[in-house]
């Protein structure tokens, strides 16, 4: 390859690199987006009124922890608390650019600081801690200060008898920190482990994608485990398993129903559904819910009843 060759290759890289730019500002700046069913456009505005679900697919769209806490705490009624921040790359790591550039740009996209967003609030009348991670933010990955942003909500949850609801989300831990990342699924077991010695209810709601280091540690240890319909839930991907086992998988492998039918998840819940569905979960869990109080009350007396019948 001559000289001449390479000057215009390089041009080439670079003119589809500005288009590549262009075009997803044009898309961001776009009052309309798409969905993957090729259903037609669709109002970005319509989108969210629908909670980020397409009306024709019923696809759940991946949406940000601002959106995930204005859905769970009706009226924005919820505090964002504030998680310790490590030092930046500490490894000084550098791909096809440095790692604290990614971290800026990340920070600049989404406004915050990791992709892990802790908030604490109400649900109707139970105080709960809730953490939720953000897709756009480095696809959610778990570095050390998301490992600091998980131990920080469970031990506010500690503290202030909270149950912990966690959203997650993301492709697994962030290879940038190496085996930093890596540490963060042991600290986030040990962390969970805490919540179950002090009976804090710890409850899972998987969202699309959950996988990878994610999958192996905190999002399959919850009390119990709530999916979105259609979330892609996985440790390693579905062409890897299936080239190693060397059969073919179902249709609807590493979907949130799969693992419904196999006994890891325990319900699939529309997003519209799940403040609801989680209100009365937590009621039974922490017996705040009135009905079940009075219906156990009334098998406790009817119990006593039958014992005196039977002497």
């Amino acid at each position: 390859m001559n000289w001449l060759t390479k000057i215009i290759k390089a041009g080439e890289k670079i003119k589809t690199a500005i288009k590549e730019r262009a075009s997803k500002a044009d898309q961001e700046a776009s009052a309309w987006t798409s969905c993957s069913c090729a259903s037609g456009p669709i109002l970005k505005k319509d989108l969210e009124a629908n909670l980020f679900v397409c009306p024709s697919c019923k696809r759940h769209h991946r949406i940000s922890p601002k959106n995930r806490f204005k859905l769970l705490f009706q009226n924005n009624n919820y505090e964002i608390i504030k998680t310790p921040i490590p030092k930046d790359d500490v490894l000084g790591f550098t791909d096809t650019k440095p790692y604290k550039d990614r971290l800026k740009s990340a920070r600049k996209k989404t406004g915050l600081e990791s992709s892990m967003v802790v908030a604490t609030g109400a649900l109707n009348n139970i105080n709960i801690t809730a953490i939720a991670s953000d897709f756009s933010f480095l696809g959610a990955s778990i570095a050390s200060a998301e490992g600091e942003s998980f131990l920080a909500a469970a031990q506010h949850a500690i503290e202030n008898s909270n149950p912990l609801i966690i959203f997650t989300s993301g492709g697994g831990m962030r290879m940038q920190e190496g085996m930093i990342s890596l540490h963060q699924m042991p600290r986030t077991v040990l962390a969970i482990n805490e919540l179950k010695k002090n009976k804090i209810p710890y409850i899972v709601v998987l969202t699309d994608p959950t996988a990878g280091g994610i999958t192996a540690s905190y999002a399959m240890l919850g009390d119990l485990h709530l999916a979105e319909p259609g979330a892609t839930v996985a440790f390693a991907g579905k062409r890897v398993i299936q080239g190693t086992v060397k059969e073919s998988l179902p249709e609807n492998f590493q979907t949130s129903e799969y693992l419904r039918e196999k006994g890891q998840v325990d319900l699939v819940v529309e997003r519209k559904d799940i403040p609801k569905t989680l209100e009365t979960l937590l009621s039974i869990l922490l017996k705040k819910n009135s009905d079940i109080s009075a219906e156990q009350n009334e098998t406790s007396e009817n119990t006593q009843q039958f014992s005196k019948v039977a002497s």
